[in-house]
Formats: C-alpha cells, sequence, structure tokens
C-alpha cells in the first residue's frame, strides 16, 4: 500500500501509523486481540481467565442441578 511513501521523517513512530490504520479500518478491537495474544503474560492472563469462567459455569450448573 501508499503507507510507506511519505514516511521518511523521525518523528514518525510505525506502531502508531499501525494502530490508526486499524481505526481508519475499523479493526482496532482485532487488532488489540491478536497483539494482546501475542504478548505471553496477557495470553496467559486470557487462559487463566477463559479456565475462571469455565470453572465458574461448572460450579453453577452442579449446584443448580446436583444439589
Amino acid at each position: 500500500m501508499d503507507d510507506e511513501k511519505g514516511h521518511n521523517d523521525e518523528t514518525d513512530w510505525k506502531g502508531l501509523r499501525e494502530i490508526d490504520r486499524a481505526i481508519s479500518e475499523n479493526r482496532l478491537t482485532s487488532y488489540s486481540w491478536k497483539k494482546a495474544w501475542a504478548d505471553p503474560w496477557g495470553r496467559v492472563g486470557f487462559i487463566a481467565f477463559a479456565i475462571l469462567l469455565i470453572a465458574f459455569i461448572i460450579y453453577v450448573v452442579i449446584y443448580d442441578l446436583v444439589l
């Protein structure tokens, strides 16, 4: 794309330009999730949250149906 053309000054930051393109293309949420998943601590957080959510759902189902 034309994204690289005309952006040679020292104040131009590629990361900010990428976020700007994500906003203009209305894909900021997708960008944020992919960026967080690429981070090792973010991945651990997502997995821990999913495990806790699944454990809570199993607890609620067992408590309501069995007890």
